[in-house]
């Protein structure tokens, strides 16, 4: 447990007291870095956690308030331990870097951040123990205080226990103190509308225009840019979040330490896959390209309540945008349709945006007619569509729906959202939240038949005693669930399938673990995505078609 933090907090800490010019040339690399937003030497203690923005495979996003400023915050929760292992802290550490250089007011600002090396799960029943023996003696102490008052033999104890109950708690990285976009997300005032006005749909198009202006400017791509990236102020003005798969490209204006990079190539699958630009299912390099593309899906999505390329599984979205298998509504404006037909260009230089003088045609475009580009934010929004029940979208009591750390890693949050800032799970109504890319590529189409297409799949850990081994688990509309040995590409094993649960179950044992039971056979699978209790849902809503 000690090792895995130390591991962390080495690959994480960041010297200060320096900086590089802002030129062009390389991105700009620096062995140090001065921050804006500086690390506080608060703990989770000092605030008051309330209702789950969004949950991740490394992070949860929570309301919180700071206790003693009464200070709203949307506080980014890290996993150091699930990111040591998959080694995202290079990611970890690039958002942290990117947010605190950008300064618009289109773009979620970061305050500060902060470590807190215990698990809220063990601090809970830690906790406890202790005001039941001692009462609120020790209340301001944070975990790690509590434990050193522990006699010798209860330090054993407690890291017996640690060991047996507790394998999969969720430790505490370097969190992020972001602002808190009381609005809510752009999809939820789509989901609640059933789909926008076209002049609400100008007014939230343009001030994203004018916000991925700004980043493509600085040579960022965002390379996640959805509905549900798409945060509103109380006032009901766009903020763009999650920059958890943001590339800085080569000329790029953003100073990047070392060793917080994304992947060189940048052709590595990210963001959500609805949005995803065709180039990138090809695997070419990102471009500003890929943003306007997510644009074009998102204005379509605004304009309709849906996805221009939703289909009833990834790999048939994926399909449909490599053909370019687009339909318009008849009550598109002319003017919307083109846009939209522009920016789903398969071209990606052909954009509307992505030539050096890209973002004045776009603003020219007769869509954005109208538009007082100077003056976005002093505009008047449209009105926000309160959440049901509610009289304001505005979560006025930070207890709402409050979090608890019996919610770490459970899986149940209405959103969940993985670390490249993708939302897997129901929407309301007709509208659903699209899954992540997950290992799309051509090359597993060879273990389909004429008509059978994939409804999940992942590269997965096939644990065994001793050993595990990576493999492609892939389930199909036939149904048909198999597993492949990826570098080999042959079926290591064909599960076979029975719509009776005697003689097919799936147990979840973590977000990541699951077991997959037949009458003969036990399999235990390993998904570093925390994908558990989707592929349960998937194998039991197949089983009850």
């Amino acid at each position: 447990m000690l090792e895995t933090e130390k591991d962390f907090d080495s690959k994480l800490k960041i010297q200060g007291n320096s900086s590089s010019s802002n030129g062009g040339g390389n991105v700009q690399r620096s062995k140090s870095f001065a921050f804006r937003a500086p690390q506080e030497n608060y703990t989770i203690q000092d605030f008051e956690l309330g209702k789950i923005y969004g949950v991740g495979s490394y992070s949860k996003v929570v309301r919180a308030k700071k206790k003693d400023t009464g200070t709203v915050y949307a506080l980014k929760i890290m996993d150091k331990k699930f990111i040591t292992k998959e080694n995202k802290t290079a990611y970890v550490k690039l958002e942290r870097i990117v947010l605190d250089q950008l300064d618009h007011p289109g773009i979620v600002r970061l305050y500060f951040t902060f470590q807190d090396s215990f698990s809220l799960c063990k601090y809970s029943w830690m906790y406890v123990i202790f005001t039941l023996a001692y009462g609120l003696t020790y209340s301001s102490l944070i975990p790690s205080q509590l434990f050193l008052l522990l006699p010798s033999f209860a330090k054993l104890v407690y890291i017996y226990f640690d060991i047996i109950f507790f394998p999969f708690s969720f430790y505490i990285g370097e969190d992020m103190a972001l602002e808190s976009c009381e609005g809510g997300e752009l999809f939820d005032q789509i989901t609640r509308k059933g789909r926008l006005s076209e002049d609400e749909a100008r007014f939230y198009a343009a001030e994203v225009v004018d916000a991925l202006e700004y980043i493509h400017n600085l040579g960022v791509i965002h390379r996640d840019i959805k509905p549900e990236n798409l945060l509103l102020t109380a006032e009901g003005h766009i903020k763009i979040a999650d920059f958890g798969s943001v590339k800085p490209m080569q000329d790029s204006q953003i100073t990047v330490l070392p060793n917080a990079a994304s992947d060189d190539k940048a052709c590595t699958f990210v963001g959500t896959a609805a949005y995803v630009p065709p180039e990138v299912l090809n695997s070419s390099p990102a471009t500003f390209g890929n943003d306007l593309w997510a644009l074009g899906c998102t204005l379509y999505q605004m304009l309709s309540g849906t996805s221009p390329f939703k289909d009833a599984s990834e790999w048939l979205i994926f399909q449909r945008i490599i053909a370019r298998d687009l339909r318009f509504p008849d009550y598109f404006s002319d003017e919307a349709r083109d846009l939209i037909d522009r920016l789903l260009d398969l071209d990606p230089s052909r954009r509307p945006g992505a030539a050096p003088d890209g973002y004045a045609i776009l603003k020219r475009h007769p869509f954005f007619k109208g538009v007082d580009w100077d003056n976005l934010r002093a505009q008047i929004p449209p009105k926000l569509a309160p959440e049901p029940g509610t009289q304001s979208p505005v979560a006025d009591d930070v207890h709402d729906s409050s979090w608890s750390p019996s919610h770490i890693g459970d899986g149940s949050a209405a959103s969940v959202r993985q670390p490249d800032g993708a939302t897997s799970s129901e929407g309301t109504g007709h509208i659903t939240r699209l899954a992540s890319i997950d290992s799309f590529d051509s090359k597993w189409q060879q273990f389909l038949e004429p008509g059978e297409s994939v409804l999940m799949i992942s590269m997965v850990k096939k644990l065994q005693k001793l050993t595990s081994k990576k493999v492609q688990l892939i389930l199909t509309n036939k149904p048909k669930l198999i597993y492949v040995d990826p570098s080999k590409l042959i079926v290591k094993g064909n599960i076979i399938w029975s719509d009776n649960p005697n003689d097919l179950s799936i147990q979840v044992a973590s977000p990541s673990n699951f077991k997959i039971c037949t009458p003969k056979k036990v399999m235990s699978f390993e998904d570093a995505k925390q994908r558990a209790c989707q592929w349960k849902k998937a194998i039991e809503g197949l089983q009850n078609r």
